[in-house]
């Protein structure tokens, strides 16, 4: 038997930050969030420090800032932006 699937969700402004990239980085970073349903600890994600539940992962230059819910089975993903700025952008965001 596999493991259950997880749910992705994306939230509000996390969505229009998907929007706002580039053509050759967008369909990236969707692939990876993707990904993140199948598999939400992929090689390469690492544990943010302050929260239990909350990873990055990286796309190029560009981060993907998100929280696994496990007893909800849900990916929960916060932020995605370049990584000079994403982190700033997600602690205002709180």
């Amino acid at each position: 038997m596999s493991a259950p699937k997880y749910r992705l969700v994306v939230h509000r402004a996390a969505v229009g930050e998907i929007e706002s990239l580039s053509k050759k980085i967008k369909p990236k970073v969707i692939a990876a969030i993707d990904a993140l349903a199948e598999d939400p600890r992929p090689p390469g994600a690492a544990a943010l420090r302050g929260r239990k539940s909350a990873f990055r992962l990286r796309v190029g230059e560009y981060r993907v800032l998100y929280e696994i819910h496990a007893t909800e089975i849900v990916v929960y993903v916060v932020a995605v932006g370049h990584r000079r700025d994403v982190y700033v952008r997600t602690v205002r965001r709180r």
